[in-house]
C-alpha cells in the first residue's frame, strides 16, 4: 500500500525520485517502492540523451527481464526511436499487437501512476538465415569475417589465427567468399597438391590445422549452418527504420527455432552490431539515440569467448556511443558479462537474483557492490526479495552522474504479454517491403565456382582446318561500320559481350580491382 503524503517513507520516496528529474525526454521506468508500497508521484525515469551509455537487465528466471525489455522498446519505438532485439523464445513479438485490459494491467497502472492504453507497434520479424519466421538475414562469408565465424566453429586461438589467414588468402586472390562452399572449397584447393605451394607461402598455416578448420566448417553444414551464409546480404540501413508518423521500428529476430545453436545465433546477432559501427559516422551526444540493440540471453554471446573476441566486443561497446547506438545487456546475472565490458554499462536494472549455491551468494556479494552506496535500502536484501516486475535501478542522469538506488515497481507493457499468433506474423512478414528484397537467396559466381574451374580437365583442341598455303585465300570484304548509335547485337562485338568468357573476365576485373579488403574490429568487411 501507498504511504499517507508526509510521512518519512513519502518523503525518501520523492528525495529519491527527485535524482531521476530530467528536463528533456525520458523513459517513464515506474514509480518508486519505499517504506512498503510504490508512490505514484515519485517517478523513476531514464533519460534517452543517456541510453547510448548502454545498460544492463539483469534478474533470475521469471522475475520480469522480458516485460521489463518490451516496457523500453514500447517508449523508444513511440519516441522515434529504433530498436532491435533478439526474441529467443518468441514473448516479444506480441509487441505487434494491442495488449488486454485485465485486473492486473489495471491494478499495475494504478500503483506506477501509468495513463495506460493498450497499443500495437511497428515490428519487422527477421529470422537468421530463413529458419522459422521473419524476413530472412544473412551475412556473406567475406563479410562475416574470420573472428566471428571463430566464434561459431569454436576455434582455438591458434586455429582462430590460421583462420585469418585463409581470408587473407581468398581477399588476395580474387575468390568471393560468398556463402559455406566458397571458404569450404578455399580451405580444400589449399590442401590439395594442386594448392599446397600456395599453402605453404601463407606461413602460419599448416595443413593439420587447415583440416581441423574444414572438418568444423563440415559439421557446421551438417547442423544445417550453411543457410545463414550467402546472398542478398542484409544492409544495416534496413534496421535504422521510422515509420511515416514517426514511430521507430522494431526488428525482433525471432530465435525459437535455432535456439539450440546459440553460439551461432549470439555471434549473428553480434555482426549486425559490427556491421552497424562500420557504418555509421560519429555524431558524439546526441538528445536521443539513432538505434538501441538489446542482447538477449547475453550470456551466450561470451562463452567460451577467445581474447580476440572479448577484446572486439568491448572495443566495440566503448566506441559505438560516439555513433549515437545504445546497447543493453539481458541476462540472468551481471556476472556473465565480463567485467570490462560490464563497466562500460551506465544504466542498471537489477530484478531478483536468488542465493541457492555458494555461487549464487557470491554473485550476489559482486553484485551488491557495484551499485552506488545507499542508506536507504539493505541491498544484500532487497536482490533477493524483490517480486516480479520489480527491480533496483539506477542510471545515468542528464548530468552523466549516477542517480540514487530506486527500488522500483515497473510499468506494464502497452502491447500484448505473450507470443502474436502465428497467422498474424504471417501476414506480417508477407506484406513487409524487405521480404522482397531479402526473401530469396542469391548463389551468385564466387570462389566455389572459380577453383571448379581451375581444376577442371582442359578441353581437348579441335583439329585445325587444312589450308592450301598454294593459292591465298580471297579476302573477304570489309563490313560497312554501323552508326555509333546502333545496337551491333549480332556482330562481332554483340558475341564477344555476350560469351561467357567475356562475362567471367569482366567479374575477375571487377574482384581484381576490389582485391583489397579492409576489415574492422572483427574481421568483418568494411563496406565501402
Amino acid at each position: 500500500m501507498t504511504e499517507a503524503p508526509g510521512t518519512p517513507a513519502d518523503e525518501t520516496a520523492t528525495r529519491i525520485a527527485a535524482g531521476y528529474a530530467v528536463e528533456g525526454q525520458a523513459l517513464e521506468l515506474g514509480a518508486v517502492v519505499h517504506g512498503g508500497g510504490p508512490h505514484p508521484d515519485a517517478q523513476v525515469r531514464l533519460p534517452l540523451s543517456m541510453l547510448n551509455r548502454h545498460g544492463l537487465i539483469a534478474g533470475a528466471t521469471g522475475t520480469g527481464k522480458t516485460k521489463t525489455l518490451q516496457v523500453i522498446a514500447e517508449q523508444l519505438s513511440a519516441a522515434g526511436v529504433p530498436v532491435v532485439l533478439a526474441d529467443v523464445k518468441g514473448d516479444l513479438s506480441g509487441l505487434a499487437t494491442a495488449g488486454a485490459v485485465s485486473e492486473r494491467v489495471t491494478a499495475r497502472a494504478t500503483q506506477t501512476g501509468d495513463a495506460w492504453a493498450p497499443t500495437a507497434f511497428p515490428v519487422e520479424f527477421l529470422s537468421l538465415g530463413g529458419i522459422g519466421p521473419g524476413v530472412p538475414v544473412r551475412a556473406t562469408m567475406t563479410g562475416f569475417g574470420p573472428v566471428l565465424l571463430s566464434k561459431v566453429l569454436d576455434l582455438n586461438p591458434t586455429q582462430e589465427s590460421s583462420l585469418g589467414l585463409i581470408f587473407h588468402y581468398a581477399d588476395g586472390a580474387g575468390l568471393p567468399l560468398l556463402d559455406l562452399k566458397d571458404l569450404r572449397s578455399v580451405v580444400n584447393w589449399l590442401v590439395s597438391d594442386e594448392g599446397k605451394p600456395e599453402l605453404k607461402s601463407l606461413g602460419g598455416l599448416s595443413p593439420a590445422t587447415a583440416g581441423v578448420i574444414l572438418r568444423n566448417l563440415i559439421g557446421l553444414k551438417e547442423l544445417g549452418g550453411d543457410v545463414f551464409f550467402g546472398e542478398p546480404e542484409w544492409e544495416p540501413a534496413d534496421i535504422l527504420r521510422t515509420t511515416p508518423d514517426g514511430r521507430g521500428v522494431i526488428s525482433a529476430v525471432e530465435l525459437n527455432a535455432v535456439q539450440d545453436r546459440p553460439a551461432l545465433f549470439s555471434t549473428f546477432l553480434m555482426w549486425l552490431l559490427a556491421e552497424l559501427f562500420e557504418e555509421l559516422p560519429e555524431v558524439g551526444d546526441v538528445d536521443k539515440p539513432k538505434l538501441v540493440f538489446f542482447f538477449d540471453e547475453a550470456h551466450l554471446l561470451f562463452d567460451g569467448a577467445s581474447k580476440a573476441f572479448l577484446d572486439s566486443v568491448t572495443q566495440t561497446v566503448r566506441l559505438i556511443r560516439s555513433k549515437g547506438v545504445g546497447i543493453f545487456f539481458v541476462t540472468q546475472n551481471p556476472t556473465d558479462v565480463p567485467s570490462a565490458v560490464l563497466g562500460q554499462l551506465g544504466n542498471r536494472i537489477q530484478h531478483a537474483l536468488r542465493t541457492f549455491t555458494p555461487e549464487d551468494a557470491k554473485a550476489l556479494r559482486k553484485t551488491v557492490s557495484t551499485f552506488p552506496e545507499t542508506d536507504d535500502y539493505d541491498l544484500n536484501e532487497l536482490l533477493t526479495s524483490l517480486g516480479t516486475g520489480e527491480a533496483a535501478v539506477t542510471v545515468l542522469s542528464e548530468r552523466g552522474t549516477p542517480t540514487p538506488v530506486a527500488w522500483t515497481m515497473l510499468r506494464a507493457p502497452r502491447s500484448l504479454m505473450g507470443p502474436v499468433e502465428p497467422a498474424v506474423m504471417a501476414d506480417l512478414v508477407s506484406a513487409s517491403p524487405l521480404h522482397a528484397k531479402y526473401g530469396r537467396p542469391v548463389d551468385r559466381d564466387s570462389a566455389y565456382e572459380r577453383l571448379a574451374a581451375r581444376l577442371a580437365p582442359a578441353p581437348t583442341p579441335a583439329p585445325a582446318a587444312e589450308v592450301d598455303v598454294r593459292e591465298p585465300a580471297p579476302r573477304r570484304p570489309a563490313r560497312p561500320r554501323a552508326p555509333a548509335n546502333a545496337p551491333d547485337e549480332g556482330g562481332v562485338v554483340g558475341q564477344v559481350l555476350g560469351s561467357a568468357a567475356f562475362r567471367s573476365f569482366a567479374r575477375s576485373a571487377a574482384s581484381a580491382l576490389g582485391r583489397e579488403i579492409t576489415r574492422g574490429l572483427f574481421g568483418n568487411r568494411r563496406r565501402r
